[in-house]
């Protein structure tokens, strides 16, 4: 029997850095359209990521300039233009969730 998982592999990356690489349950971005939220086995999707600030399982946040983001194969791999707090805010964790 298949076992369901309920996370999936992220990886965000700017020219200079890797900036994220783990599991996670979900992801909320704000698109070029609109603002959505990522979870595991999402449909494909490749779009635009504004900039603002990428939050990861409501506990940890990535600022970017701008952003280009795939999701395939249970797979979220996001290639950004980093800001000056790109690196050092995508360490912290907070035991707060993160409100936007």
């Amino acid at each position: 029997m298949a076992k369901f998982r309920n996370n999936f592999r992220c990886v965000i990356l700017s020219p200079k850095n890797l900036i994220f690489e783990s599991e996670v349950n979900s992801l909320y971005i704000m698109g070029d359209r609109t603002e959505y939220e990522l979870l595991a086995y999402h449909y494909p999707l490749i779009g635009l990521v504004q900039q603002g600030d990428i939050i990861i399982d409501w506990k940890r946040r990535v600022p970017i300039r701008s952003g280009i983001l795939r999701f395939f194969a249970n797979e979220c791999t996001i290639l950004v233009e980093e800001s000056e707090q790109t690196v050092a805010m995508a360490q912290k964790t907070t035991d707060q969730p993160v409100k936007h």
